[in-house]
């Protein structure tokens, strides 16, 4: 279906990453350009197989009830498209033995679904929506951006080379807007700093933290105790993680993560041990009796990195960083396809509002502000990890205060459903951070009544 006509005063647009913040970013901007072009380092197969210019292709992924949502209002209808093609749909905690502050959660008090398919699956999916959708897209892939074009007042377009000719000659594409999504390893800063631009400031937190994945099948149709999956929750006491999803093709994708000190093997039998020092025997249970279709995938790149070009001091104008470029988390929390769809919609929203007179300053604004509760969420949770540093750590008086509070929140979450509904929204990026600090009722039970016990057991719904 094409998109309905739109008075056209972008000009060109180039999108520099065509994975999905490329992909979504392009879908945003095509009703308001002349045409776009997407430069993408890969080249994209024919089905949904991994790419090796995605490392978190074959890791786990959970499309949040936020992303659900961001996506169904740019390609309405995407979340039935997702079901169609067996995409799993689980409510937290009813489907999800979630273990958090030592039992499980109660699961008696369902989410609204968030979609467990596969990194490969979502990104084909959308990049045949979008590409169907706006024929007037370009496509050029195995190119490797190499610097932008321009001045120090105005970005004007992109240099690049094929892939496979790092020798040959370099070429160019101008632009009148030009898109940085070229994710977390983004070379902008070194490419504005040939234009002689500063580089924008930059907050950072890491823990080291590190972890696997590796895909299993099983006869079951449920792992066990009728439940689809697990989540362990590590925290600063307990640092050992999992994550048990179903994917399509009756898959269950398993990551496992660890401290930088104790990260999880990288081969099948060493892997199923370590899921044996987890607080609850349950997954390593599972595990013991499922066949592996994958040899286990490591991965240690998770510090939390946001770029604050809102903030840049002599931004040149025609330039836009969105996705990981902008502000990438650490993947654990499974925010980032979720917020490159909440960027989109903002971008897309920023474009409603000035008729098409992009003001980029402004954009990068509303694009970085839709990141800002995940961004929040995920240096909240890995600030008070054992070996976390960088200059976003929180770690003054008021933050210590915070997080013996936020703590408490954490204790009540498994047996008090105001204060896990709360939590959960929070984690699934429909409200902010600060409405933990700011309703009365969760502040009331989080402050004055105890914890209530849930069941040593998931066998039935408590």
């Amino acid at each position: 279906m094409r998109a309905p006509a739109t008075t056209r005063s972008l000009g060109h647009v180039a999108v520099l990453g065509g994975s999905v913040a490329g992909l979504l970013t392009a879908h945003a901007l095509a009703g308001h350009a002349e045409r776009v072009t997407v430069l993408e380092r890969d080249h994209y197969p024919d089905e949904p197989v991994a790419r090796s210019g995605v490392p978190q292709s074959p890791h786990t992924h959970v499309l949040l009830t936020s992303g659900i949502r961001a996506l169904d209002e740019l390609l309405p209808e995407f979340s039935r498209l997702l079901h169609r093609k067996g995409a799993p749909s689980l409510s937290v905690p009813a489907d999800l033995g979630v273990w958090q502050a030592g039992q499980w959660v109660s699961r008696r008090h369902p989410s609204e679904p968030v979609v467990t398919a596969s990194r490969p699956l979502l990104e084909h999916l959308i990049r045949r929506r979008v590409l169907e959708r706006h024929p007037h897209i370009d496509v050029r892939t195995s190119t490797r951006v190499t610097g932008l074009l321009g001045d120090s007042e105005r970005v004007a377009g992109a240099a690049f080379r094929e892939r496979g000719s790092e020798l040959g000659e370099q070429r160019e594409i101008s632009a009148d807007l030009v898109v940085d999504a070229t994710g977390r390893a983004s070379g902008a800063p070194e490419w504005l700093d040939a234009l002689g631009v500063t580089a924008p400031p930059e907050e950072v937190l890491a823990t080291g933290r590190a972890y696997a994945t590796c895909s299993f099948h099983t006869d079951s149709s449920e792992p066990i105790d009728r439940v689809s999956g697990f989540y362990i929750v590590p925290d600063a006491a307990q640092p050992l993680g999992a994550i048990l999803l179903p994917a399509e093709d009756d898959r269950m994708m398993v990551t496992l993560s660890g401290p930088r000190a104790n990260p999880p093997p990288t081969d099948p039998d060493g892997f199923v041990e370590f899921a044996g020092g987890l607080p609850h025997p349950a997954p390593h249970r599972w595990l013991r009796q499922a066949e592996p279709l994958t040899r286990p995938v490591g991965y240690r790149h998770t510090a939390n990195r946001r770029r604050r070009y809102d903030r840049a001091a002599g931004l040149p104008s025609g330039f836009l960083v969105v996705g990981d470029a902008l502000c990438a988390f650490n993947p654990v929390y499974g925010q980032g396809i979720s917020v490159a769809a909440m960027n989109a919609v903002a971008l897309s929203r920023e474009l409603a509002a000035s008729g098409s007179r992009l003001t980029t300053r402004r954009a990068q604004r509303a694009v970085l502000t839709s990141a800002r509760g995940a961004w929040e969420v995920a240096t909240g949770a890995d600030s008070p990890m054992p070996g976390a540093e960088g200059n976003a750590l929180r770690a003054g008086p008021a933050d210590g205060i915070r997080d013996w509070y936020l703590e408490r929140v954490r204790e009540r979450v498994p047996g008090d459903p105001v204060v896990c509904r709360a939590f959960r929204d929070v984690l699934f990026l429909l409200a902010p951070p600060s409405s933990l600090l700011t309703s009365r009722r969760v502040l009331l039970r989080s402050l004055f009544h105890p914890t209530i016990p849930t069941p040593d057991e998931l066998s039935t719904r408590d």
